[in-house]
Parts: C-alpha cells; structure tokens; sequence
C-alpha cells in the first residue's frame, strides 16, 4: 500500500473513532465490517477507502475533519478548522460531565495525531502543527473545565 494510502486509511479510522462505530454505521447506512475495510492496513482492502458522500456525513457528526484535513495536506493545502466549528465550544456552555467527555475526545485526537506522527521515526514540520493544534484544542476544553468548576454552586 502506499504511503497516500496508508495516510487517507489513519484519518479515516480516525474519524470513525470520533464519530463512534455505531453511530458512523447509522449515517453511512454501511455494516461495522465495511467500514472497518475503509481503514484496514491489509493488502486486501488497500485499494478500498470510504465514499465521500460517507465522508461528509460523518464529517458533519465529528468534532474535527480527519480526511478533509488529511486530502488537504496531501494537496499542498491547509484548512482552518479553528473558526467557528459548531461542535467546538469556547464558552461556559453545558456541563463539567459533557467536558470531560470533550476533553478524552480530544486527548484521543492528540495521540492519534502523535502515534501517526512518529511511525516513520521523525516528526515533520506539518506534524508538529497537527500535533500543536490538537495541544491547543485539548487546552481549550481544559479551560472549560475550569471554568464550570469555578461557577459551579457550593
């Protein structure tokens, strides 16, 4: 498989991983075992990725755009994903429960990112980005956090 491949096939276990398995087999309409070839590293399922349309519907249900961002970087591009995502939030919005939940989302986001990062032994300039983002976006709920326990009554 090549390492394009091997790169879309990451992200796209990624964003399944984020969505979770039930709920991305409910907005492809696809079984848990075809999915799981879309991201499968075997030689059988190397010329095999996930159709865009099931792409863009589990992109709407994700907290990040995994393959968006990963079709980008391989096009020499780069997507802000910063500005107002409707899933991201940077107020005192919900509960200390629904940030902790955000907060192991986005730990599982940074690893993702790190253990792609280091599989060839060195981490690139644009890893080293992704990796910052996700720093970034992990501080932020953080944050969050803090502030609902600041706020929350006695």
């Amino acid at each position: 498989m090549s390492q394009v491949g091997r790169y879309l096939k990451k992200h796209t276990e990624a964003l399944v991983k984020d969505v979770g398995i039930e709920a991305a087999c409910e907005l492809t309409g696809k079984s848990k075992a075809t999915l799981g070839r879309y991201y499968s590293p075997h030689d059988e399922h190397a010329e095999r990725f996930m159709p865009v349309d099931a792409v863009a519907a589990l992109e709407a249900a994700a907290s990040f755009p995994h393959v968006s961002v990963a079709l980008a970087e391989l096009g020499g591009f780069e997507l802000d994903v910063t500005a107002s995502r409707r899933n991201e939030q940077t107020t005192v919005k919900g509960d200390v429960n629904e940030d902790v939940i955000r907060l192991s989302r986005r730990f599982a986001m940074l690893m993702t990112e790190y253990h792609a990062s280091i599989t060839d032994g060195t981490i690139t300039a644009n890893e080293a980005q992704r990796i910052l983002k996700e720093t970034v976006a992990l501080q932020k709920v953080l944050i969050d956090i803090k502030l609902h326990l600041d706020h929350a009554e006695p």
